[in-house]
């Protein structure tokens, strides 16, 4: 923890020195503007209002994602023969550039909240799905075969049997999946909002405002890595057993 404190210092050192002495504020800005531009938002309430749109897009976004993409890797797991028919379609739209999708979306569903969530949902939902089926796929088939012979339901062994050992591919898509939602969130703000870190960062650039747009991207880079610490310390403490 201290080596990474006294690296994060030694870079905000060097951008105040480049910002100060090297390089125009006006293209860089410098972390001393940042601070006070955060500051006045924070005092302001600004900052919060967009920090919790924010959140609350990416947040139910890659809860929803979680969710279904979880039980579809289950699901697609279980009809194997199915899903290696229907494996090239489903490549084929995880790999679709979502961000393409955004003006449907905005069609779809309008400017507000809804439209945010599907965004960061279509960005998650294909992390968790190919992680759990092919973590899935990597399992030993002997307990899982011997409790068909016990006449085990599909849903104990999924229980009992899958989801525990499938429980480090989801941590990792889980870690993966925290900076996809909130990208999603902030390219449905992009497209339309009110409110919102990245309509922040939009408002800042249309007015030339350079220490608004790193305001807004230091913000969003603190979110993920408090949602990054909190996932793993989530998950160090349920796969614990397996150490």
């Amino acid at each position: 923890l201290v080596q990474q404190i006294a690296l994060l210092l030694v870079i905000l050192a060097a951008w105040e020195a480049a910002g100060a002495w090297l390089v125009d504020p006006f293209w860089s800005s410098r972390p001393s503007l940042i601070a006070e531009r955060l500051w006045i938002l924070a005092g302001t309430g600004d900052l919060w209002i967009h920090l919790s749109t924010t959140i609350s897009e990416a947040g139910i976004g890659l809860a929803m994602g979680c969710g279904v993409g979880i039980a579809l890797g289950l699901l697609m797991a279980r009809f194997d023969r199915a899903t290696r028919v229907a494996e090239p379609l489903f490549m084929g739209l995880y790999s679709l550039p979502r961000v393409a999708l955004a003006p449907l979306f905005v069609l779809w569903f309008g400017i507000g909240l809804l439209a945010k969530v599907m965004m960061s949902f279509s960005m998650v939902v294909f992390v968790f799905v190919l992680n759990v089926l092919e973590g899935i796929r990597s399992l030993d088939r002997d307990p899982i075969d011997l409790l068909r012979t016990m006449r085990a339901s599909p849903w104990y062994i999924a229980r009992r049997v899958l989801l525990p050992a499938v429980l480090p591919w989801i941590a990792a898509a889980f870690r993966i999946a925290v900076g996809l939602s909130l990208i999603g969130a902030v390219v449905g703000e992009l497209i339309g909002s009110s409110s919102g870190l990245g309509w922040y960062i939009e408002k800042s650039a249309g007015q030339l405002d350079t220490t608004g747009v790193f305001a807004g991207i230091i913000s969003l880079l603190i979110v993920a890595m408090v949602a990054n610490l909190l996932v793993t310390l989530v998950f160090r403490k349920l796969t614990g057993w397996r150490q």
